[in-house]
């Protein structure tokens, strides 16, 4: 069991699957019970409406093809000349389309707010959401740029952006956007194998293996969110002193979700105030990777990139919020005046050779490429830079999602969405009778839960100490799988406590968190018990 602890929590996750599964097989004739995978982050609601008016558009756009050719399953490619016109008398022909009202009202705001031209702004939409072209600009479209980029201020950045234009790099999700992020900084030497970077842990597992691999090998530094605000009740804040890392001038990056995966609270303004000082003052190179996924989870929720746009990489995805894990949709985000492409205009010469022959196939003048167009180039390997972004169907939707969100509805829908998983946590709280710290910016969508540390609370110190000398960390997690058909992630494997997990509060119906808290007190009452008749 202790060698299992060495694997991702997302493959151990797999493994308490099989152990539920097995179980729930075993027990199908006698219990209706069913199996409780609160492992993964994948939500159980969308979005409905923004892909209403997606497929509607979709209805539109075939009609604006017919009409240009039409033949035995052929059809053209939309014409822009008079197009907002005829998207106007499609509306009032079919009053009736699920989603025309939210639709035309989308394009109304595109017109409205933004300022866009009818025909170019109907044109984007209805020719992307085809697909007949390649992307361009390859980086994202241009009204879905301005589109996203105010959605980005409203959720992200609390309607307070920073005074530089913000550009934005269109991606196949949050994940996409990691990986280009780490290849496109080490391409370009900002890092180098071997450099020092932090992780403010617990994080999202693949930013604590992502630095480990051949092609980067980053000596890593912890930044531990280990407050207490009672005996056996964790804050999951950051100490000043474990802040003050970051003032060390070698740590040349941070990587930082916010809010946090899995205790999934916001940064908090003393943190943030921190690390602005730290950046002003002793490490003003440091290069700030911050994933905002869960930001629209937070009232009132305010980036890092807000208060530090020279220094921060902003990653975002699409996929929890409106329920499109299958979408891959997300965007990283990069004002203009900032400290990467400062890095890389400082670079020895010899490296600034190597980098103008790298990019000299795209531009006369390659220095002068800046380092989000380096982005799109190098998710392409360079070569493919003329086929390189995201498809442009995924930016109707996402532009689409981001339209519905500044809109009277998507801001009811966001509300919703945020009493669902603050409704699931009470009632998990509820069934396993344990205490958290009062926040009110948890995002609520997990929890992290320190096991040990809750022992303690209820027990005693001498009952945790029992445990921790007895059983493996992930004990408790086999023994949810096997004896109860639930499935937890390991905290551990999040560079949390050994001794903690994360229970997801997107995936499951609400009554099944209540269970899930009661086979947690359980399991507890039953080790007690085990420590009691020694």
């Amino acid at each position: 069991m202790a060698k299992l602890s060495a694997l991702s929590p997302f493959e151990l996750k797999n493994r308490f699957i099989a152990l539920a599964e097995e179980h729930h097989d075993e027990q199908q004739t006698k219990t209706a019970r069913l199996m409780l995978n609160a492992g993964r982050g994948n939500p159980n609601w969308i979005a409905t409406g923004p892909r209403e008016a997606f497929h509607t558009l979709g209805y539109f756009s075939l009609v604006e093809s017919r009409r240009v050719l039409t033949g035995d399953n052929i059809g053209g490619m939309p014409a822009e000349a008079g197009i907002a016109d005829r998207f106007a008398a499609f509306v009032k022909a079919h009053p009736d389309l699920p989603g025309v009202d939210l639709l035309a009202a989308s394009v109304r705001v595109g017109v409205e707010r933004f300022g866009f031209d009818p025909d170019a702004w109907v044109h984007e939409l209805t020719d992307g959401i085809v697909g007949d072209n390649y992307p361009v600009p390859d980086r994202i479209l241009p009204h879905a740029e301005q589109v996203v980029r105010a959605y980005l201020h409203q959720e992200l950045f609390d309607e307070r952006p920073a005074p530089t234009p913000l550009s934005l790099f269109a991606t196949e999700g949050g994940t996409a956007a990691m990986c280009y992020a780490f290849d496109s900084l080490v391409a370009n030497g900002v890092l180098r194998k071997g450099d020092k970077i932090a992780l403010m842990v617990p994080i999202f597992t693949p930013y604590i293996e992502m630095p480990h691999l051949d092609e980067y090998q980053f000596t890593v530094e912890l930044v531990h969110a280990d407050l207490f605000t009672e005996t056996g009740v964790r804050e999951w804040r950051y100490p000043t002193e474990e802040v003050a890392k970051l003032a060390d001038p070698t740590i040349k990056a941070v990587c930082l979700v916010n809010p946090s995966n899995p205790p999934s609270l916001a940064l908090s303004d003393r943190v943030r105030d921190q690390i602005a000082e730290i950046v002003r003052n002793t490490n003003p190179n440091l290069v700030i990777i911050t994933d905002d996924v869960y930001g629209t989870f937070v009232n009132g929720f305010r980036t890092i990139a807000a208060d530090l746009p020279r220094n921060t990489l902003l990653v975002y995805s699409y996929s929890k919020h409106y329920g499109a894990t299958g979408w891959r949709l997300g965007v990283i985000g990069l004002h203009e005046d900032n400290v990467i492409d400062q890095l890389i205009a400082q670079l020895p010469e010899a490296e600034r050779t190597r980098l103008d022959t790298r990019y000299g196939t795209l531009s006369l003048e390659p220095s002068r490429l800046r380092f989000i167009d380096r982005l799109v180039a190098d998710s392409r390997r360079v070569a493919l830079n003329h086929t390189a972004g995201l498809s442009l169907p995924q930016q109707v939707q996402m532009t689409l999602f981001s339209l519905f969100a500044l809109q009277d509805e998507g801001k009811a829908y966001k509300a919703h969405v945020q009493q669902i998983v603050h409704t699931r946590l009470d009632l998990l709280m509820e069934g396993a009778g344990m205490r958290i710290a009062d926040d009110p910016e948890r995002a609520a969508y997990y929890i992290e839960l320190d096991l040990l540390a809750e022992a303690e609370r209820v027990y005693g110190r001498e009952f945790a100490d029992y445990l921790e000398q007895t059983y493996e960390p992930v004990d408790p997690l086999f023994r949810l799988a096997e004896q109860a058909s639930v499935v937890l992630l390991n905290g551990g494997g999040f560079d949390g406590p050994k001794w903690s997990i994360r229970v997801s509060l997107a995936n499951l119906d609400d009554l099944d968190y209540l269970k899930i808290g009661h086979h947690i007190q359980t399991m507890f009452r039953d080790y007690h018990d085990e420590w009691k008749s020694i």
